[in-house]
């Protein structure tokens, strides 16, 4: 019960975010990344538990290539998780204290991972904007354009879609998602310009 003791990496969770974001793998492992997602979603302890082993791998690493593992295994996981998992990773506290902290000047971060972490932050503070309880990347958001830094330019529309599992209507779609439009697509009521042809 190590991970009781304070050791993130002991939990069942973490042993895969450890494996997953070690410095030693020359690219992603996606099988391993949504099997942390399906502990996360399946296990009572699994949000906490992967959270703290994220953390525990970004904080204070001076080993960019874990850094950036980490943060695709937390993009991961945000889209593919739900709201247990956001609450912890759209805190004010998390978002500032460990990945705007990681991005500071004086750590000297490499182009990639400063701008992985500001595209993380922006994509976020776009989803979670209208849910009250996970606004707090949308004020460290705020907070920074206020103070000047420039995003990457991303359009918000072409990123994967962050999953938010509230119930409505139209069942969730499976994952992986279908490459057409689930049966609950509705159709923009507005029609396609024309370009100046004329209408028959």
């Amino acid at each position: 019960m190590d991970f009781l003791l304070g050791n993130p990496f002991s939990s069942p969770v973490g042993q895969r975010i450890e494996k997953a974001t070690d410095g030693s793998l020359q690219s992603e492992d996606w099988a391993l990344n949504m099997e942390i997602c399906d502990i996360i979603n399946e296990t009572e302890e699994g949000p906490k538990d992967a959270f703290r082993a994220v953390k525990k791998r970004i904080v204070g690493n001076k080993n960019f290539h874990e850094v950036m593992l980490a943060l695709t295994v937390l993009e991961t996981c945000v889209k593919n998780c739900g709201h247990r998992f956001h609450v912890l990773v759209a805190s004010q506290d998390f978002v500032e204290n460990v990945l705007v902290r990681t991005i500071l000047p004086k750590n000297n971060p490499p182009t990639i991972v400063h701008d992985k972490v500001l595209n993380l932050i922006q994509s976020w503070a776009d989803a979670f904007r209208s849910s009250p309880d996970l606004t707090g990347v949308v004020a460290v958001y705020e907070d920074l354009r206020r103070k000047g830094l420039e995003f990457p330019m991303t359009d918000l529309d072409m990123l994967s879609p962050i999953h938010t599992p509230q119930r409505s209507g139209c069942p969730e779609p499976p994952v992986p998602p279908l490459p057409f439009p689930y049966p609950c697509f509705v159709p923009p009521a507005r029609a396609p310009p024309t370009w100046g042809s004329s209408v028959d």
